[in-house]
């Protein structure tokens, strides 16, 4: 199994061959954001579809979530939420954040890759990476990287999660 550092040279690489400029490349991990958009439920899927499965979901992830949460709180002595969700996305109905965040929800490594005129998400994957999603200046996001927070024109904004040693790399890199 290759280290989140083998992964990142390799995103940084096919970015920089992709772009030819320098870029910023950090693991997005697990991206599960809440969704205050109209038209999403909370957690990201469209409302008014699949009601019937969505009921048994619902049930089923209630059941196994309240019984990992209790184990979990019990093994690790803290409360431990099995629902949370890490990161947010807002903005109008068909907001310009959710193309990114719906590529980085579906891609298995996912990377948040940015330079000078692109943003763009990379699926690390298991054999090679893969554009899943980009934008090039002036329709790319701005980047706050202090927030951990990307903003579109139109008022959109996803506030994504990074580990303690994701945030640190990405302050780090901050020369863009």
């Amino acid at each position: 199994m290759e280290s989140v550092e083998e992964h990142r040279k390799l995103v940084r690489a096919y970015a920089e061959g992709l772009w030819i400029e320098p870029v910023v490349v950090v693991s997005l991990g697990d991206v599960s954001p809440e969704f205050a958009v109209p038209g999403r439920r909370k957690d990201g899927t469209i409302t008014g579809t699949r009601l019937i499965r969505r009921f048994f979901w619902n049930l089923l992830r209630g059941t196994t979530g309240t019984i990992a949460s209790i184990a979990l709180t019990l093994g690790g002595g803290e409360l431990v939420n099995a629902f949370a969700r890490n990161g947010r996305v807002s903005g109008p109905r068909d907001a310009l954040a959710l193309p990114l965040v719906d590529a980085a929800r579906s891609a298995t490594t996912p990377w948040l890759v940015h330079s000078p005129s692109h943003t763009a998400i990379i699926d690390a994957g298991p054999h090679h990476p893969e554009l899943r999603w980009q934008a090039t200046k002036p329709e790319a996001p701005r980047l706050i990287p202090t927030q951990r927070r990307l903003a579109w024109s139109d008022g959109s904004e996803y506030s994504y999660y990074l580990s303690a040693e994701e945030a640190a790399h990405q302050l780090r890199s901050r020369r863009l």
